[in-house]
């Protein structure tokens, strides 16, 4: 089974971190400043569809300066202080890599930004395949879960999408693939469960032991 896993707020505990790195891009150039649910709801998407919908009031001259000052601000604050995997994730991802599971990442971050954090972590290569925002179509077009499944030579019923935003949920639906929503990331809950998850999780930690995955091996 191909298991997609989204990063941000899936993997990697770092909502707090692009609240922050945004919100202090924004002063930096002396902008509105977004509240922090206004920033929690475009997590995932890649950054110029994000700074579209937070900055309607400026245009695109103004949107490249912040992505600019952002990334900027991004690669700083991560260097000194990397953001955590949350709990149980990395011993779980081991657990399934080591039983056989193709694992991949389809995120809203940017290749660069991708690459820098698995280089960072140690995790080059331990991913089978993975695809970024800046190279395919930004969530919730489903544009990379069709390259992966493609690339694997997967139907959409052979995999999972793995996600903690609508954006993954309705980039999974769009074509078929089931999907299982984390409670602990950007968007709450109740967001995602519109969209018919298999399995809502608390911890990471409980995809190891859903019953689709232990009764079925690789």
């Amino acid at each position: 089974m191909l298991l997609i896993f989204d990063w941000d707020g899936t993997l990697s505990d770092s909502t707090g971190k692009i609240t922050q790195v945004m919100q202090q891009s924004a002063r930096d150039l002396g902008w509105r400043v977004p509240e922090d649910h206004q920033v929690h709801n475009i997590i995932g998407l890649g950054l110029p569809e994000a700074l579209t919908e937070l900055f309607p009031e400026h245009g695109p001259e103004a949107w490249g300066a912040l992505r600019e000052r952002y990334a900027h601000n991004f690669v700083t604050e991560d260097t000194a202080r990397p953001s955590a995997f949350f709990p149980g994730v990395m011993e779980t991802l081991t657990r399934l890599r080591d039983d056989g599971y193709t694992l991949a990442v389809a995120t809203g971050k940017s290749r660069r930004g991708l690459d820098r954090i698995l280089t960072q972590l140690d995790l080059d290569g331990f991913f089978h395949e993975t695809r970024c925002a800046d190279e395919t179509a930004s969530k919730p077009q489903p544009q990379m879960l069709e390259e992966l499944l493609a690339h694997f030579g997967r139907p959409a019923g052979e995999a999972v999408m793995v996600g903690d935003t609508e954006y993954d949920m309705d980039m999974a639906r769009r074509v078929a693939m089931p999907r299982i929503a984390v409670s602990y990331g950007a968007h709450h809950i109740d967001r995602l469960r519109p969209y018919e998850p298999a399995l809502c999780m608390d911890v990471f930690a409980e995809l190891a032991a859903w019953e689709r995955l232990a009764g079925s091996g690789s």
